[in-house]
């Protein structure tokens, strides 16, 4: 190979594969120096979790197919069934760390994780003693320390690769629980003050309800408005007239009459006669 087809750059050098590619590469990497600080550590805590994990799979398994296969009676049958959730498990964890490896959300994969941890747990406690509560938690702790595993590896994969600090699925679940929680307080005092006050209660109830979820279309009915009285030609006459620059002036009455009969719908005479009965009714 000529010396101008040498790579260039510090820590350069050419290697050539078994199939006689020829790769250009560094050393300072072959090496790990470019890796993130704490790569190592995050690596065995990863595959030590890994083993824990595999270790939790087996204890909710055997109490998983020994609850299906008390309700089933077949033991193939039992076997998958049992096996399903954690299978699952499995599928949406790789699904959580290839998203979070390639810079995406995994809050979807997190949440499925948890649902089929809990799935899990109920099946396990269902194959306890319920009536004992250590016999519960022996029976319900795998399943659950295995989906606490699961999240903290993605979560820690995310904040060492990404330096991204993405919500836990626990997170949006402890919401909803207290969410629950203040519900059924609620409905508790609720039902209290019913017993103490009925009246009040159903009174108060009956109204929120009614105002929280109106019918379409229907509006409050308007309030009554009042209805003027009818306006007559005398009154209109009068009006005009008590306007007038020449109101009270009885030498100019006929010809103030002459001049508003029109406008309120009167003959002249008959606005006369309105206009001195006005004048007449002032000077009394």
């Amino acid at each position: 190979m000529s010396t101008t087809n040498l790579p260039r750059g510090p820590g350069l050098f050419e290697i050539t594969k078994a199939n006689g590619a020829r790769v250009v590469t560094n050393v300072r990497r072959l090496a790990g120096a470019e890796r993130a600080p704490g790569s190592a550590l995050i690596a065995i805590a990863a595959w030590l979790l890994a083993l824990i994990g595999a270790g939790a799979l087996y204890v909710s398994f055997t109490a998983q197919q020994r609850y299906v296969f008390d309700a089933r009676h077949q033991d193939v049958a039992s076997i998958i069934e049992a096996l399903l959730l954690d299978l699952l498990m499995i599928v949406f964890t790789l699904l959580a760390l290839g998203l979070s490896r390639a810079g995406k959300s995994s809050r979807t994969e997190r949440a499925l994780i948890l649902a089929c941890a809990a799935a899990s747990a109920y099946m396990n406690a269902s194959a306890a003693d319920t009536a004992s509560p250590r016999s519960v938690v022996a029976y319900t702790v795998a399943p659950v320390a295995l989906a606490v595993v699961v999240d903290r590896v993605v979560a820690v994969i995310r904040r060492h690769v990404l330096a991204d600090d993405e919500a836990s699925a626990w997170t949006a679940m402890g919401l909803a629980v207290v969410g629950m929680v203040r519900f059924a307080g609620l409905v508790l005092l609720y039902s209290l003050r019913t017993v103490l006050a009925p009246r009040e209660t159903s009174a108060g109830l009956r109204r929120m309800v009614l105002d929280a979820a109106p019918l379409p279309g229907l509006q409050a009915p308007e309030e009554p408005q009042a209805i003027e009285p009818p306006t007559t030609k005398k009154a209109a006459l009068l009006a005009l007239y008590r306007n007038h620059p020449d109101y009270g002036n009885r030498a100019a009455a006929s010809k103030v009459a002459a001049e508003l009969a029109p406008k309120a719908g009167l003959t002249a005479g008959t606005a006369r006669a309105y206009l001195y009965a006005e004048l007449e009714a002032k000077a009394s």
